[in-house]
């Protein structure tokens, strides 16, 4: 595939359709089992948080930024994060997180959370939570329990349950 021009766009009410399709395709019926799900029932997404990317009008991927609280400190909740198969590794899930981290910084947040692979997180600042610090409604493996924090204060601090924002 030559070199496409992607452009990353605030989601639009319009988009959710197609961003529901492609979690669909990314995730399959299994992902509404999950515990981050449950968080996202009682706390809807933030459009101003969360980003598309297009090539020319085709949506080929999606991060989506819903408010929580970890304690008494406000965070976000980071997913899900979906390319498009035939698009993958050509750097789009990068450029969806860094944007998304960079939109949460400039709206005061100072805490991410999300639920993933410290693998592919780990190069973009997240690390895994100290077990017992934090807890989801739900169960989930402890590893995959990620933070992003712009100062190390800030990580120090996020303790306690998480909850809806």
């Amino acid at each position: 595939m030559p070199d496409l021009k992607i452009t990353l766009h605030h989601e639009a009410p319009g988009d959710a359709e197609a961003i529901e399709r492609l979690n669909e395709r990314a995730f399959g019926p299994g992902r509404f089992a999950r515990t981050a799900e449950r968080l996202r029932e009682v706390s809807p997404v933030a459009p101003q948080l969360s980003l598309v990317a297009r090539v020319a009008t085709l949506l080929v991927g999606s991060v989506r930024q819903t408010p929580i609280r970890i304690g008494e400190h406000k965070a976000l909740l980071l997913g899900p994060l979906a390319v498009e198969p035939a698009f993958r590794s050509r750097g789009i899930g990068r450029q969806l997180m860094e944007r998304a981290l960079q939109e949460a910084a400039a709206q005061g947040y100072q805490l991410v959370l999300l639920v993933g692979d410290q693998s592919y997180y780990g190069r973009l600042g997240f690390k895994p939570v100290p077990m017992g610090r934090i807890a989801l409604p739900g169960p989930v493996d402890p590893a995959r329990v990620l933070l992003w924090a712009e100062t190390e204060e800030a990580r120090t601090a996020a303790t306690g349950a998480v909850r809806g924002g």
